[in-house]
């Protein structure tokens, strides 16, 4: 209840409602309680003999309202008479502490209405001069801190600098109830935004750490006190909300990035989008900007060229007369890796696919495809092993040894082919390793082949219908909407210019009816067929950790030897590199390094995490993982990751890197068996403008964390009542206080209602 509303309550019942909420109605008139019921019984017994004597045409339902309406008029009267008061706690005066935190986070410096800043709102209130911190003074021993990710205390406002990049409020909090610690605390005055970035916690840590610093102050009783700066929206502004783009890919990999653009005040104008590669633009595209408080998607596609990390900027040039600059744009890292990735190829037959696909990636530095053909029976043909040893026995009997590659390529080669075992250890390849794998089509593919009831069926994303009659027709392909935004089906140009030349593309052949997806599939192609009945050419489905995908058709390399296509023409090698490239893009190693992709400011705290796997791709724990990180001028220092007991094979540490640039963390963890595993990534230390993204204040966050303790939430427009409020409250050295309710308006006016209300109804009858 706040504003208008509030001040009705307050006429009405003399009172503001939080006096309500903390206090507690008693009759302190004890002699006259029992008065004032003998009376009010003797004045029913009255009544209703009166109304009782009442003949003509009066009902007996009107003789009773009147009835009523008077008792309720005299219970009022007695009520009054018993001498009625609100007991609230009060605070003795000068023998109670009040920590006022204030946060010095860069987003404090953003110009509201009228172009005041908050931390200059935050200084008016709180300042040494404020009329509010005068009435705190003269009440509350006043300790001040500054916040950002950690607590520090101040002697005044003019210590705040406001230069923070990060907002960690669960920390603040944290801090100040150890700072105050053993002391008879009234309240906790949070002087902030709302802002909660910190990314120094795991997804789904800092809420919950924020839940427990709420649970932990209600239990102390303390009441924490909230004060929001700032306008929830601005406006006119422009801002890059998200940025969608994958964190490893091989170097030469087709990426699609996907920019999430909101706007306030630029509904309809045209606008542009870059993306920088060290100061270059590598991709730019104009939209138009959505109605007022709407998201537009903006997809550009860039090609990953060089390895190693790569720093990229997304950015949306700024507007005439925008409020906010610092939020049109933002930063990321991107992991190109050069390391050549290791497709296993099993075919049951010689045929001209295998011989078109090996010649699609033979230049391909970045895929390694491994060939397992069956030439005969009992007879197999290896092509791109490393050494004689290298599937001499044929398909991969262990885990170990399956696990050591990074996708699965299964041709026509019926089920049949592979034991009980192997089949569920290809299921485990891509459930529990993360490995990807391609189902393709062929005579002795899919239900054809016999998978229906394998324990391989699960991880294939299409359903596998009973085999009838043998199946063979023509196939036209055609994109889907997923299929048009996906990178792997990129064959040329642009968007528009990629979906045109599917358009052109010969018909290919089907020897498997496959019809229908699992329900989270997604289709990127489909067909139809020369009866125009559907087919689904190419679907995928997460499958556990890993990516499990169906391409139907048995004959793709009539897109490079049909007579329609020219000699020099590359759709077949830019599909096929695009799609095992796909294929194995987020296969995990055994030692996976991960840190933040945006950038982090100089000394700020920044967490490294490792998870570590053994040959069978299972977490391991109480290993000895060690971080080693390079400055960008070459300096070393080693840092002891520590395992997170609660999450099997993770390690985690937190460091505070000062020098700007780019950092590379090499990680090492030796398992318990003394096997050596490696991993490696990069963490960009520099300018952060993570503070004003979502720069709006946050009620809803703040009204959050007074109601979860008991506090109240404020705003610039009735933060003057903050000093009084605090001081009806059951922390610290308190006394009751007892306020008269008797001379309510409300009191006055209901009585006036009751009587007047019986005046009416008698005159209506005529018995006044």
């Amino acid at each position: 209840m706040a504003g208008l509303a509030e001040q009705v309550f307050a006429f009405l019942f003399k009172y503001r409602p939080l006096l309500w909420e903390r206090g507690e109605v008693v009759l302190a008139g004890s002699p006259f309680v029992a008065i004032g019921g003998a009376a009010l019984a003797a004045a029913l017994v009255l009544t209703v003999l009166r109304y009782r004597t009442v003949r003509g045409e009066t009902r007996p339902r009107d003789r009773w309202a009147m009835v009523g309406l008077r008792v309720a008029a005299l219970a009022l009267i007695a009520w009054v008479l018993a001498w009625p008061v609100l007991r609230v706690p009060t605070v003795i005066p000068q023998r109670n502490y009040v920590a006022v935190l204030v946060d010095e986070s860069r987003s404090m410096r953003v110009p509201d209405e009228g172009g005041e800043t908050r931390s200059a709102a935050a200084i008016d209130g709180f300042g040494a001069g404020s009329e509010l911190y005068a009435a705190l003074e003269e009440r509350f021993l006043v300790r001040r801190f500054g916040f950002s990710t950690r607590v520090r205390s101040v002697d005044g406002m003019d210590q705040l600098a406001w230069v923070e990049s990060r907002t960690d409020l669960a920390a603040a909090l944290e801090g100040a109830r150890q700072e105050m610690a053993g002391l008879p605390v009234s309240g906790v005055v949070l002087v902030t935004d709302g802002a909660d970035n910190s990314e120094a916690r795991a997804e789904g840590e800092s809420e919950s750490a924020l839940a427990d610093e709420l649970l932990a102050f209600r239990s102390a009783g303390v009441p924490i006190y909230t004060v929001g700066l700032g306008l929830e929206t601005i406006d006119p502004d422009v801002e890059v909300l998200r940025v969608d783009v994958p964190v490893r890919v091989q170097q030469g990999s087709t990426i699609l990035a996907e920019v999430l653009v909101q706007q306030h005040g630029y509904a309809g104008d045209r606008a542009r989008l870059d993306i920088e590669d060290a100061g270059r633009i590598v991709a730019s595209r104009e939209f138009d900007l959505p109605g007022d408080g709407q998201t537009v998607p903006v997809r550009l596609q860039l090609t990953a060229e060089e390895r190693g990390a790569r720093r990229l900027t997304f950015r949306v040039q700024p507007r005439e007369g925008e409020a906010l600059a610092e939020n049109n744009q933002r930063e990321t890292l991107l992991q190109v890796d050069g390391t050549a990735r290791r497709i296993l190829y099993v075919e049951g037959e010689p045929r001209f696919e295998l011989k078109f696909l090996r010649r699609a990636v033979a230049d391909d530095e970045a895929l390694e495809l491994v060939v397992l053909l069956r030439s005969a029976e009992n007879k197999f043909l290896r092509l791109g092993v490393e050494d004689p040893e290298e599937l001499a026995a044929g398909f991969p009997r262990t885990r170990e040894e399956l696990f050591r590659y990074d996708a699965l390529l299964l041709g026509s080669v019926e089920a049949s082919f592979f034991t009980a075992d192997q089949l569920r250890m290809i299921g485990d390849f891509v459930g529990r390793r993360g490995g990807g794998l391609l189902v393709t089509g062929g005579r002795r593919a899919f239900a054809d082949g016999g998978y229906r009831g394998t324990p391989l069926e699960d991880a294939i994303p299409v359903i596998l219908e009973s085999p009838g009659e043998e199946y063979f027709s023509e196939v036209a392909v055609s994109l889907t909407p997923a299929g048009r935004r996906h990178p792997a089906l990129r064959i040329a140009g642009g968007e528009t210019e990629s979906a045109e030349r599917w358009t052109e593309l010969p018909h290919l052949t089907a020897r498997n009816r496959v019809e229908r997806v699992k329900p989270a599939a997604v289709t990127l192609l489909s067909g139809t067929t020369a009866s125009d009945a559907s087919q689904v050419v190419l679907a995928y489905h997460r499958f556990g950790r890993g990516l499990a995908a169906a391409f139907t058709v048995q004959d793709s390399w009539l897109w490079q030897m049909h007579a329609d296509i020219p000699v020099d023409d590359l759709t077949h090698e830019t599909l096929w590199r695009q799609l095992l490239r796909w294929l194995v893009s987020e296969s995990p190693g055994r030692l996976n390094v991960s840190v933040p992709a945006e950038p982090s400011g100089p000394g700020e705290p920044l967490e490294i995490r490792a998870h570590v796997e053994d040959e069978r791709f299972l977490r391991v724990n109480g290993a000895s993982v060690t971080a080693r990180l390079t400055s960008p001028t070459g300096g070393e220092t080693e840092v002891p990751l520590e395992w997170k007991v609660e999450r099997d094979g993770e390690y985690a540490a937190t460091v505070r890197l000062p020098e700007e640039g780019l950092w590379r963390v090499d990680v090492m963890a030796s398992v318990p068996d003394g096997e050596v595993v490696t991993g490696s990534a990069h963490a960009l230390i520099g300018e952060s403008r993570r503070e004003y993204f979502a720069a709006g204040m946050r009620p809803r966050l703040l009204r959050r964390v007074a109601d979860e303790t008991g506090g109240r939430f404020y705003t610039s427009s009735d933060v003057d009542r903050l000093a009084e409020d605090i001081r009806f409250t059951e922390s610290g050295h308190t006394v009751t206080e007892e306020l008269d309710l008797w001379d309510m308006p409300a009191v006055f006016l209901a009585l006036l209602g009751l009587l007047g209300g019986e005046w009416v109804l008698r005159r209506r009858r005529g018995l006044a």
